[in-house]
């Protein structure tokens, strides 16, 4: 049995970001709650989800066009970062 149910939350919680019925807080709360998650990750995961998260919240106090992070690149860096932890715990 793989662990892949695991990444579930964090999934969710990006494609509700993605379509606008979540905001940045509550994905970023939802993913750095996921602790058997992570625990079942190489430790740089959690380092590499962490900095895309923190990103993605200051992204989300400035406007596009005054922000240094683009969301959209963030979020797509989110979903590759969920399709290698899907690999790695499978």
């Amino acid at each position: 049995m793989t662990r892949a149910h695991l990444l579930q939350p964090v999934h969710d919680a990006l494609e509700a970001f993605s379509h606008g019925t979540l905001s940045a807080s509550a994905l970023s709360t939802t993913a750095r709650a996921q602790t058997d998650l992570l625990a079942a990750l190489p430790p740089r995961y959690a380092e590499v989800l962490h900095g895309l998260l923190d990103r993605l919240e200051s992204s989300a106090l400035f406007s596009e066009e005054s922000c240094s992070f683009s969301q959209k690149d963030l979020v797509d860096s989110l979903r590759m970062w969920v399709e290698k932890a899907r690999a790695a715990i499978a």
